[in-house]
Formats: C-alpha cells, structure tokens, sequence
C-alpha cells in the first residue's frame, strides 16, 4: 500500500514553485570545470555537534515500526533522535488506546514499542503531543505514563505538527477541533499544554511549531492575529516553552533543492531574531529543530543524499540542535529516471518493498537503505557529538565543504559535489590547523553506491571529486597538540554602534603554559579577518560598517605559541548612526509570503533644504528585489537599489520629508536592510 507522508509537504514544493522568483541553472556540464578552491579555517568556530543531532520521523501507520531489522539499521546510520507519532497523524493520535481516527494506526506501533526501539538505536525520543482533536490533560497523561510510570525519561515534547496548516491561512490539511484556529488560540493553549505537562514533570522540554522564515505562510497575517503565525506565537508562548519547532521541504528540482541551502544560515539568523523579538526575557535560551526535511526531485537517489548532508550540515553549524528527514519508510511514489538511477519517489530512506498500484514497478526487498540512508551514515562518520564545527567555504557554487573539529585534534572535512554530470578537482586550504603529511582517512558515497567506500589515500591538500558525489576527509595534525589552552567562554556584545561594538568574554583555561593574549577574529566565508588582539577578556572593535551582520570568536595564545580551540561564535549586527543629517523610516505592509508593500520615507534633519537626492542600500541576500516603485525612480543592480527623485519631489525641505513605494519580492528568508545613504551620508533609521 502507499503509506502516508505530511500533508504538508505537497503543498510546501507547490508553493515554493509556484512563487519563486528565480531558477538555479547550473552552468554548462561540457566543458571540464576549473578547480574549486575550498577554505577551512579552525578559528572560525561554529556550533559544537550535541547528542541530538541525527534524527528521523518514525511513523504509526509503518508496520515496520521497532522491528529489530530496522532500528539496527537507524543504529548503523548513527541516529539520536525519533520522532513520534509522526507529522499531521500526531494531531489524530490518542495514546491511550493507540488510535488515529481517520488515519490508519499499524500493528504494533505503539508507544512502548516506540520507546523500545528508540532504546535499542541508542537514540532520545521526540514526542507530539495531540493539538489537533487532544487535550493538555491527555498529553499530561502521556508525560505521567512516559516518565514516570515508566520511568522512560522523555525530554522532548512538541505541542503538535504544522498547525499552520489548520485553515487558519486559507489551506487546511492538518486536523484542528478548535473552533478557534488562530495563531492566537495556538498559543494560549501551548501555555495550557506546558503548564499541565511540566506539572507532570518539570524537567521535560517543551515545543511550539513555527513556520520556516521566507517560506508560506511566514510574514502573512490572518484573521485578527496581532502579527504573522511566528511572531503571534513567539509573544504569547514564549516565556513558557523551550524549543521551536520548524520544518522545511524546499521543493523544485534536484537542481533547485541542492541550491537552496544557502537559505539556512539566514533562515536561521531571522529565527533567532525573532525569538530575540518576541519571545521574552532570556529568549536565548529557546533551542531550535527542524523535524522534517525532504525533497522533491531524486527522494531516493543521490540528490536527496547530498540535501540531507548539505542541509543537516548548515543547520547544525548553525545551532541546530536536531534535524529529522521524513521518513524510515513511506512507501513508493511516482517512478522516474533520476541522474542514472531508478527513483521510486519514496520519502522514506529504507524501501518499504512497495508495488506501484499497477504492479509495474516495485521497490527493492523491505528495508533497502535508499541513497538519504547512506547520506545519514555520512554525516555519522563526519560529525560527532562534541565535534565543534569550523568554517569552510568554496568558490564554485557546486561544491559546498563543510569541516568540524575533533576533540583530539583530528579535522574533518565534507565535500559535497552537486554536479550530476562533472568531477570536480578541489584545492583545500587550510588556517589555523596544519595536516600532517600522511594520507587521510577518505570516505566516498558515489552516485548509484549502495554503500560508502572508506580508504587511506590522496593529500590534505587536493582531491577530485566524484559527479554527485559526498566525500568526507579525516586528517590528523601535524605535531603535537597537548598543552594548549582551553577554549574562551562564549562570547557577548556590548555598546553596537553604527561603527564599533564591544566584545566580552569569559577567560580561557591556561594549559602548558600562561595565557599571552586573546585573538579576535570576524569569519569572512571560508577565511577568518582577525580584528584585533589584547590580554583582557574584552575587546572594542572599530571600523565597523553601518547596517552589517558580524560573526565572531575569540581564540587563546599561551607564552608558547600554542592556540586553543575557537569560542563558541557570536553575532551580531550593525545598524545606522544615533544620529545624521536624515532619517530613513523603511516600512513593510501586506506580506503574501514571497512579496509586501514596501516604503521608505526621507527626512531631512537638517537646517537647508536638500535639493535632489539619491537613496541607496543593499539587499542582505541575492534573493531579493525591488519588483516595482512609485513617486521615485528605483534601480537594482545585483544586490545594490538606487532610489531618486521624480520631478514633484526633488527637494526635502529642512525638518520635511518625502515618501515612496514599492513592491519588495523574495524568494527566501527576507532579512531587511538596516543602513541607507542619502547623497553619500549614512542616516539614522526610524
């Protein structure tokens, strides 16, 4: 039988087709392309690996849910989170009596087999409470049962699938009883449900789902929400939960997906920001997952093995603290011919052995790892918990490279080729780490394998990459490594201006030897910028440009020379001057999801009048567009807008001020500009 999947996913790759501003097209495959130069920097720390950071959804209506065949498999793939009782079913699923009321619930798929299969993978669960037809009372039950009846220790707890999708914006395929369905309704019952749940046990987590910034229906409002879904639920839920959860299906082709990626880091930036906004005091404190992920195109194949690297890859470097593919097993779709290999269209990452409804095609024997599989087994060899990830970079658009560092020194480094028809040659550099000369430990997924290959061979230094292909390299140091300092505290900021900002942190750990000074460093793609060095724990950074987003650790060097491990990063962004000759009021209104309203109004804050003009700023991403404007001239050049007058409006009078609009356009997340010029002077922001 076709077993069932989100309901969200379907309309998710619709939407995103349907609105997207632009496709990626991947340059001409004929002729042999250049080297790639790829950069890993070790001071350039991101996110440390935690214990969670491996997931998958495990479904109720999967027959094959627990069996040992497949949680040893999941165990194999290194798994460390299970999602329970799996997307939309969770808000039909009663656990009491283990049953769906519309939805099919499968022989023995309980929740204690549940629990007995996570046991067995060595994994943590993550439990959806029923939203849609439960109650707060029910899912305290849940908890009661879960721990301390049984004594399972269940931390995770989510307060229902993408209720998002409950109608409430126009589209309704997730069950809701409520006769409120607003955002509002959401979140004064997730406080009803975290209340009543860590009455039960207070030790536990809680989530609350939010939508994934510049995909549907994020910036959109609906009914008499104060604002869109995220920043409604942010403000009322916020002080009790403890988590977000989020999930993403990028949709279009094999193409289009693999280039998406570069979505993450800002989607994950808004979501911070929006927490930071929203949520209350101490919003820091709120964790982030992405519990489902998938793919349109090649969903069994290669493409869908190099999105889950590429994907679980950023959004872990980017404080992830879990990413769950959908599905084990979902049973077969529609059948095509992807880069070579037969694709079944299955969600799930093992074969289900399902039969298209002809009977024409069927999917190899039950249990099969499909090409997601072995992209998970990657990421098991790549990134461990602990392992802090650093920055890496390259400079061909179809290689991304992603590095993490070891707790013993070692460095490893994923390659992702998203080339379907090309080898690519790599160079790799590297700061702030030196391989030692002998040759690394390499490990290759190549198109069509039903494995990964792992072998000794090559350099550090170059390697040719197979046509859609991952590749992980484990490198040694040269030298040794023992004495070094510990890494500094995590760092924070202090005193932003427009221009400098003050970074503090707390002391590192001498090793062999004293500490001599702290490094600081801003990352800069794949290469660090040092910024500045002292024998404090705080720093004041100038030069700064107005309206910019800075990232930056803090590294110790002891009388020795040795360098301890990065700081965990920070971030932070510059805005406009406190004050200047203007002010810029840049306003946003009527956000359909890929396009606003938008506005600036100028104001002139000095004693003369202006007498012509010229606004400018530029985009923070590649993805959005002044689409057209009104009572002013608009340009955009890549990434840069020029605004100037027409005729009736060339001159702001002092203390006036003039208006225009235009329609903004973004086909990912819509991070605003925060700095504008006016004839070459920086103004205030309003």
């Amino acid at each position: 039988m076709n077993l069932p999947r989100s309901r969200a996913t379907l309309l998710a790759s619709l939407l995103l087709a349907a609105t997207a501003l632009s496709g990626v097209n991947p340059p001409n495959a004929s002729a042999a392309p250049d080297p790639a130069a790829v950069t890993v920097d070790a001071r350039a720390g991101m996110a440390t690996v935690p214990d969670t950071a491996l997931g998958v959804n495990h479904a109720i209506w999967d027959q094959n849910l627990g069996t040992p065949e497949t949680s040893d498999l999941l165990r194999d793939a290194g798994v460390q989170m299970m999602r329970y009782p799996g997307g939309s079913y969770a808000d039909i699923y009663h656990w009491k009596d283990h049953t769906a009321p519309g939805g099919y619930v499968a022989p023995n798929t309980d929740f204690d087999t549940f629990m007995a299969a996570v046991k067995r993978v060595g994994a943590q669960p993550m439990i959806i409470a029923n939203y849609g037809t439960g109650t707060p009372a029910e899912a305290a039950d849940w908890v009661r049962y879960a721990n301390v009846t049984k004594g399972y220790g269940a931390r995770y707890w989510t307060v229902g699938n993408e209720n998002y999708g409950n109608g409430h914006y126009g589209s309704a395929w997730e069950a809701d009883d409520h006769p409120d369905k607003s955002a509002t309704q959401y979140a004064r019952l997730v406080v009803e449900y975290a209340d009543a749940m860590k009455a039960v046990d207070p030790s536990i987590k809680i989530g609350a789902v939010l939508t994934m910034p510049g995909n549907w229906p994020d910036g959109i409002t609906a009914g008499s929400d104060p604002g869109p879904w995220n920043q409604t639920v942010l403000s009322i839920a916020g002080p009790k939960i403890d988590f977000v959860d989020v999930h993403w299906y990028p949709g279009g082709s094999a193409a289009d997906s693999l280039a998406r990626t570069s979505h993450i880091s800002d989607a994950t930036y808004l979501l911070r920001q929006q927490l930071s906004r929203y949520a209350g005091p101490n919003a820091d404190r709120i964790g982030i997952s992405f519990t489902e992920l998938n793919v349109d195109a090649g969903r069994t194949t290669q493409p869908a093995a190099l999105f889950l690297a590429d994907a679980y890859s950023e959004l872990l470097e980017n404080g992830v603290f879990t990413v769950h593919w959908w599905n084990v097993h979902n049973g077969i779709g529609a059948v095509t011919e992807v880069a070579g290999q037969t694709d079944y269209g299955d969600f799930g990452m093992l074969s289900s052995g399902a039969c298209t409804e002809d009977g024409s095609v069927c999917e190899p024997p039950l249990n099969t790892p499909f090409a997601p599989y072995h992209g998970l087994s990657m990421m098991k060899l790549f990134a461990k918990a602990g392992d802090q990830f650093v920055r890496a970079g390259s400079d061909e658009p179809l290689v991304s490279a992603h590095a993490v560092r070891r707790r013993n020194g070692d460095l490893a480094v994923l390659l992702v080729n998203k080339d379907p028809d090309n080898a690519h040659p790599v160079t790799i550099d590297y700061a702030g780490f030196t391989p030692s000369t002998a040759a690394p430990t390499v490990s290759t997924l190549a198109n069509g394998a039903t494995g990964i290959a792992t072998g000794q061979s090559g350099s550090a230094t170059s390697r040719t990459l197979p046509a859609y292909s991952l590749t992980t390299l484990v490198l040694r140091p040269a030298g040794a490594t023992a004495g070094r300092p510990s890494a500094p505290g995590q760092p924070t900021v202090s005193g932003v201006t427009d221009r400098t900002a003050t970074i503090s942190w707390p002391a590192a750990t001498p090793g062999g030897s004293p500490i001599a000074k702290y490094e600081v460093y801003r990352q800069n793609g794949g290469l660090s910028e040092q910024l500045g060095e002292t024998a404090a724990t705080s720093f004041t950074v100038g030069n700064l440009v107005p309206g910019s987003r800075y990232t930056v650790n803090v590294v110790a060097r002891d009388t020795a020379g040795r360098v301890s491990w990065s700081s965990p990063p920070l971030t932070f962004a510059t805005g406009g001057p406190a004050a200047s000759a203007c002010t810029v009021r840049f306003t946003t209104n009527s956000d359909w999801g890929n396009g606003y309203i938008g506005g600036v109004e100028i104001v002139n804050n000095g004693t003369s009048p202006i007498n012509g003009w010229t606004l400018t700023w530029t985009w923070p991403t590649g993805w959005q567009q002044v689409s057209s404007g009104w009572s002013a001239t608009w340009e955009q050049v890549g990434t840069a807008v020029r605004v100037t007058p027409t005729d009736d409006n060339r001159q702001i009078a002092a203390g006036g001020s003039v208006s225009a609009g235009f329609v903004g356009a973004y086909s990912g997340p819509n991070v605003l500009p925060t700095a504008f010029t006016l004839n070459g002077t920086v103004c205030t922001t309003g």
